[in-house]
């Protein structure tokens, strides 16, 4: 099954951004920064978005890693 993405996401290709880089929600607008980690998720600061578990989700509003915005 092909599994769309919404446009403009970075789709889940993690050679597309770099360890320093912030991505967006493309639903709430929640933004991932790897210098602050996220505490809900329990994230390190420092955690490269690349490196997030794949279970991780927005904490905002549950939506799927692969449909964050390269900011």
């Amino acid at each position: 099954m092909n599994e769309q993405h919404l446009p403009g996401s970075f789709g889940g290709d993690a050679d597309k951004i770099a360890d320093d880089t912030r991505l967006e929600c493309k639903i709430c607008w929640y933004v991932y920064d790897p210098e602050k980690g996220d505490d809900y998720w329990q994230i390190s600061p420092g955690t490269p978005f690349s490196q997030l578990p794949e279970h991780w989700s927005c904490p905002e509003c549950d939506g799927k890693k692969v449909d964050f915005m390269v900011l």
